[in-house]
């Protein structure tokens, strides 16, 4: 992997390792626009001050746009969740490999 590699995925982890911001994605992964009060239940557990944050930042990263009936991702996030696509059924079979190691 090339430096150049290695720095985009640097920069496109540290956006996604900030507390809540793929949860934030993927809330709206469905491609339907949400209200701020409903992306925050869709979340759950996140404050108001914490969701604002996570929204500007996917907002000024291009993943997340602000349209007439609420937040929505965009071209460019659409992509990035179609991307981890795969994440349900990994987790599950994490899960259950978790589940197998003695305690």
């Amino acid at each position: 992997m090339s430096s150049k590699e290695n720095t985009a995925i640097g920069q496109l982890l540290g956006l996604l390792e900030s507390r809540y911001a793929i949860r934030v994605l993927w809330a709206l992964r469905d491609g339907h626009a949400q209200t701020f009060r409903l992306l925050q239940d869709s979340v759950g557990g996140i404050t108001p001050n914490t969701l604002n944050t996570r929204i500007k930042e996917l907002r000024e990263s291009g993943l997340v746009t602000h349209g007439s009936e609420g937040y929505v991702v965009t071209p460019l996030g659409a992509d990035l969740l179609k991307r981890l696509a795969d994440l349900p059924a990994f987790a599950t079979k994490w899960v259950a490999n978790q589940a197998k190691k003695p305690a």
